[in-house]
């Protein structure tokens, strides 16, 4: 594995509360890569974004970013490479909306564009509108907009690096979500950031991501490229059929078949459960 400009898994395990064990992970992503984590609610998506993140430590293994341990990472110099929008957020009471942005630039000593680049970020989150607003106040799909700005301003004007996101897009409205999956795309592709997330919309994997990890009980049973060649192991990882079709630019699609519910066959080798998160 080439370790430049890479995030990489080797042999690398999570531990949870209980003794739940998830991988071993030997996994490789490169800066500039939009890859989507799909499986099963409980399947471990997010211990592995985490264990990506350094938020959890390897167990039996490592996490490296260009070639170096997250663990060896100083603080300040990992917040400059890798940013996480995780599934829920807690800000305190009341904070005006330019501070929640402005903490995404809270590893620099020195930041004479701060005012600048949070104003940016927010045009970029497509939430502008919201300045001199609180946060506390503010819709679910608002602070989702808040959010987002808050990780584009703290990898605004670094190298190139990885934004690692935890359902960022949940429980928002169609037009919603779409208007964010296209700022996040458009924000890590101008800067060359690998683009992560952890999902359950089929399709918007498919339309917005290169790249699939499935994961089930703790294991990533295939690494696979986004398309119509990747619906037979959806089927697979979550016991659907699934009928693919292509929209008017020829990206596929998928509808769920009728009477298609029943559970289907595990794939060959699939690891047993290992745990749930």
């Amino acid at each position: 594995m080439n370790d430049l400009a890479s995030l990489q898994l080797q042999q690398a395990n999570a531990w949870l509360p209980g003794g739940r064990r998830f991988g071993p992970y030997t996994l490789q992503v490169s800066c500039g890569e939009t890859l989507a984590l799909l499986g099963p609610s409980g399947a471990g998506k997010s211990t592995l974004l985490r264990l990506m993140a350094g938020e959890l430590p390897a167990r039996g293994g490592q996490v490296l970013l260009d070639g170096r341990p997250l663990h060896a990472w100083p603080a300040a110099a990992l917040a400059q490479r890798r940013a996480v929008l995780p599934q829920a957020h807690g800000v305190a009471f009341g904070m005006p909306v330019e501070l929640v942005v402005a903490l995404g630039r809270i590893a620099r000593a020195q930041d004479p564009g701060q005012a600048r680049i949070t104003a940016a970020a927010l045009d970029a989150a497509q939430a502008s509108h919201l300045l001199g607003r609180r946060f506390d106040t503010l819709s679910g799909g608002e602070q989702a907009r808040v959010m987002l700005a808050r990780v584009f301003a703290q990898l605004w004007d670094t190298p190139p690096g990885w934004l690692l996101v935890d359902e960022p897009l949940a429980a928002l409205d169609p037009g919603l979500q779409l208007g964010l999956t296209e700022a996040l795309s458009r924000f890590c592709q101008q800067r060359g950031h690998a683009l992560v997330a952890v999902l359950h919309d089929l399709n918007l994997a498919l339309a917005a991501f290169s790249r699939l990890w499935l994961v089930q009980a703790g294991q990533v049973l295939a690494d696979v490229p986004a398309g119509a060649a990747a619906v037979p192991a959806l089927e697979r990882l979550y016991g659907v059929g699934l009928q693919a079709v292509a929209d008017d630019e020829g990206r596929t699609a998928v509808l769920l078949r009728r009477g298609g519910w029943a559970r289907a066959a595990a794939p060959a080798g699939a690891a047993t459960p290992a745990g749930r998160a």
